[in-house]
C-alpha cells in the first residue's frame, strides 16, 4: 500500500510562489514515475507535471511550461512542485501521484488527498 501526502498549498497573490511537496510511504518511490495533477474549481481534474524514476526527465502541460517546476529527492520519498508566476487561473487543488509506463502516458494508481492553492488577483 502507497500513501501519498501533500502539502505547501495556501492562499498567494498573483505573481508570486509557492512549492508543493508530496510524501511517499513505501519503498516503491524510487522505482515510480511521479505525477502532479490538478483539478480547478467546477472543472474536471488535469495534468500538471511528471517526473520519471531517476529525475533526468520531466514533462510539463502547455500551461505550466516555463512557470512550474516538478523535482524529486528520491532519499527522502518527495516529490516537489515549485510554482512561480502564478496566476488566478491556477487556483485548484494540486494533487500528487504515482505512475507507471512510459512517463508521457503514464498509468496512476495511487493519489494524495490533494492541497488547496489559491492565487488572488
Amino acid at each position: 500500500q502507497v500513501q501519498l501526502v501533500e502539502s505547501g498549498g495556501g492562499l498567494v497573490q498573483a505573481g508570486g510562489s509557492l512549492r508543493l511537496s508530496c510524501v511517499a510511504s513505501g519503498r516503491t518511490f524510487s522505482s515510480s514515475h511521479m505525477g502532479w495533477f490538478r483539478q480547478p474549481p467546477g472543472k474536471e481534474r488535469e495534468f500538471v507535471a511528471a517526473i520519471s524514476r531517476s529525475g533526468s526527465t520531466t514533462y510539463y502541460a502547455d500551461s505550466v511550461k516555463g512557470r512550474f517546476t516538478i523535482s524529486r529527492d528520491n532519499a527522502k520519498n518527495t516529490v516537489y512542485l515549485q510554482m512561480s508566476s502564478l496566476k488566478p487561473e491556477d487556483t485548484a487543488v494540486y494533487y500528487c501521484a504515482r505512475g507507471y509506463g512510459i512517463l508521457t502516458t503514464a498509468t496512476y494508481d495511487y493519489w494524495g488527498q490533494g492541497t488547496q492553492v489559491t492565487v488572488s488577483s
